[in-house]
């Protein structure tokens, strides 16, 4: 398999822009590949300083020593780090720009969901809308705490749910003809394909210091499903 693109490398450690669909470290089964697993044939060594979700595309970053694993590791439970994601969500926001700070907590009846709830832990998340849509909207979010699925749990308390969330809101896939008026298929078409049908959540940016003191702002591209969406909501837009 080849090695997912590449941000930025140095000798102690490696950003990369990961694709949706993988997993970051190998889970309890082990049975599909993991980005650290493909590292690892790579490199050999390869230390998880902290992961996306599956189906979450974006920058993620791996140590290739212990010393320097600690370090960023640390610079993450700190809160040092800046991490910015951007997402499209479900309806318009009344407020277009604010701050989310609920705790998060597992849910004890169904694994590997989360809640609000006040046994939780503390959890923030700022957000800014970007771009209205009508059904839809594209918002920027910075994540001070790193909870699993923090933004998707955040925007479910909002009641305006990441589009194609399967846990926290409507797995729905979105057609170009919910978008586009007058939509036809092309005759050599039997059903129309989903323009988005998976998770429209996204990395997009990392800004910290390494070990050596100097400072990155590192960016990962939005994947092409994402641009697509968002290219054809610009152009519908009513």
């Amino acid at each position: 398999m080849v090695t997912p693109f590449i941000i930025f490398e140095t000798d102690h450690w490696i950003a990369l822009n990961k694709p949706y669909g993988l997993l970051s470290i190998p889970d309890r089964e082990g049975k599909d590949p993991s980005l650290k697993q493909i590292l690892q044939d790579k490199y050999g060594q390869i230390f998880t300083v902290h992961r996306l979700d599956r189906n979450t595309s974006g920058i993620i970053l791996f140590a290739k020593d212990e010393s320097t694993h600690k370090f960023l590791s640390l610079s993450f439970e700190e809160r040092i780090v800046q991490k910015f994601y951007v997402g499209i969500v479900n309806g318009i926001l009344p407020e277009k720009k604010g701050t989310i700070d609920q705790p998060i907590a597992e849910n004890t009846t169904k694994r590997g969901v989360m809640i609000i709830h006040k046994r939780g832990k503390p959890s923030v998340t700022d957000f800014e809308v970007q771009e209205e849509f009508g059904k839809y909207s594209f918002v920027r979010f910075q994540i001070h705490t790193g909870r699993t699925h923090q933004i998707r749990v955040h925007m479910q308390y909002l009641s305006h749910p990441i589009v194609c969330d399967e846990l926290y809101g409507d797995p729905t896939p979105i057609l170009i003809s919910a978008i586009k008026r007058k939509f036809k298929l092309s005759k050599n078409e039997l059903e129309e394909r989903p323009i988005m049908n998976r998770l429209a959540l996204h990395a997009a940016e990392l800004h910290f210091t390494d070990p050596s003191g100097n400072k990155y702002k590192l960016e990962a591209e939005m994947p092409k499903d994402m641009r697509a969406l968002l290219q054809q909501l610009r152009k519908w837009k009513s």
